[in-house]
């Protein structure tokens, strides 16, 4: 068994992390073939990397999207993640009854955006003394979230930024959200993902729009952001969820390099 690097040291320090894999858990093969890149790059540029995937995608639009194997299946996936390839790891929970059996496996438990204002889910999160990452909804505004942190009456709490509604099938990212948050005294994280989603842009789907999300990555590392979220698959043409979102795992090492060289010129 691999051991995984303190969790804490990550998130408290002042190195830039990055939180990436694919969106949802499709295979142990997808995930198995994204964490081994995702090592290899992390040991090369001397990077910490948390291994994220979903057990289940709860919030989506259409009834026929993929939402999903179920946590037995996910959490079964992303333990032998941690064991093979030492990674701490990052899911997301829709429910309270979620919250225990997911504690035991991840090293951050995650409240998804349209969730973030539900009080029992972030305090009962809080409550299991894990890191929890808060994502701010679409329909927040940045000093809105200081309120909702503290309902987790814990200092172990990241809050990220994931874009705002903008009109119809649009999200933008207001960059002085990073600025704010970070008052806060909470690590910050960008999702470079996400905030470049087009919610319902495909019809049916979310559409997206990644050739912007290694450019947004650096303005957001130049900003002072403590972590970068990003979503990456090795096909993502053939992913069964965000399939028009995620990064293209061939694509993460220019993102790594970039970032770092922006990085470097802040120290």
């Amino acid at each position: 068994m691999t051991t995984k690097p303190d969790i804490d040291k990550i998130i408290e320090g002042k190195e830039l992390y990055i939180i990436a894999g694919p969106c949802v858990i499709e295979s142990e093969e997808v995930c198995f073939t994204v964490a081994e890149r995702l090592r290899e790059l992390s040991e090369k540029y001397n990077i910490p990397i948390i291994f994220k995937s979903s057990y289940s995608k709860a919030n989506r639009l259409s009834g026929d999207s993929f939402s999903g194997y179920g946590i037995e299946f996910g959490l079964n996936i992303l333990g032998r993640v941690a064991e093979q390839f030492g990674f701490n790891l990052l899911t997301d929970v829709h429910e309270t009854g979620e919250i225990q059996l997911t504690a035991e496996v991840v090293d951050i438990v995650q409240i998804p955006a349209f969730l973030c204002r539900q009080t029992a889910l972030v305090r009962e999160a809080a409550a299991t003394g894990k890191w929890i990452n808060i994502k701010k909804g679409q329909f927040l505004a940045p000093d809105d979230m200081d309120k909702i942190a503290a309902k987790a009456r814990s200092g172990k709490v990241m809050l990220t930024e994931r874009g705002s509604s903008f009109g119809y099938h649009n999200l933008v990212v207001d960059f002085r959200s990073l600025i704010i948050m970070r008052k806060f005294g909470f690590p910050v994280i960008y999702d470079a993902t996400h905030s470049l989603q087009l919610p319902g842009g495909g019809g049916k789907f979310s559409s997206g729009q990644p050739e912007f999300i290694i450019p947004f990555a650096r303005a957001a590392v130049a900003i002072g952001v403590n972590g970068l979220y990003v979503e990456t698959h090795p096909k993502p043409e053939e992913a069964l969820s965000d399939a028009a979102a995620m990064l293209p795992l061939d694509s993460m090492e220019r993102l790594i390099q970039e970032v770092i060289q922006v990085r470097n010129t802040q120290q």
